[in-house]
């Protein structure tokens, strides 16, 4: 029942076009939300990794020259970082584009709600999964304090077991609790 309420508050249109402002490269993630009792699913990065290595976020990368377009991206990403083949289908929205900081990233959030996940298989960028209890993981949401990380206004952690998820993934995940506050799911 709340995984199809979630579902329902989620659902956006879909416009997986987006031009380049020509200052920052086009990359694209997808939140994969599954299960009855919903749970979102997020890699960790090895530290070895040269861009935010030891870092928490969504299955996702740059966009490629074989990319129809951003939602291209994020499918083809999701399958190379876990092995799951997701369609075009299973995509039910997306949120705001957000903005790295550092890396000079524009990122186009897609979200799937699926019924489960099967077997995970990580390439070479994943150290591990989190599969996170949805709702829980929501209620975490703190200002983010640190000074290293709060260079502009909008700076938000979430914090799952040990781990600390900020930065422009937290801004992704900040956009999923305001709507569902919103919807009174949260």
């Amino acid at each position: 029942m709340i995984h199809k309420k979630i579902q329902n508050a989620l659902t956006t249109e879909i416009n997986p076009k987006i031009l380049s402002d020509g200052k920052n490269k086009l990359a694209a993630v997808l939140i994969i939300i599954y299960g009855d009792k919903p749970e979102i699913l997020m890699t960790k990065k090895p530290i070895t990794l040269m861009h935010h290595g030891g870092e928490i976020s969504f299955p996702g990368g740059k966009i490629s020259d074989t990319d129809d377009d951003l939602l291209d991206t994020a499918l083809r990403e999701t399958k190379e970082e876990t092995g799951l083949e997701i369609l075009r289908d299973d995509v039910i929205g997306q949120l705001k584009q957000v903005i790295t900081l550092n890396s000079g990233f524009t990122i186009v959030p897609f979200i799937c709600i699926l019924d489960g996940i099967g077997q995970l298989v990580p390439n070479s960028e994943v150290e591990s999964f989190l599969h996170i209890p949805l709702l829980a993981f929501l209620d975490t949401l703190e200002n983010d304090l640190d000074p290293k990380h709060n260079s502009i206004q909008e700076m938000y952690t979430y914090t799952f077991k040990r781990n600390l998820i900020w930065g422009a993934s937290a801004r992704m995940l900040k956009q999923i609790t305001d709507i569902l506050k919103k919807e009174d799911l949260l």
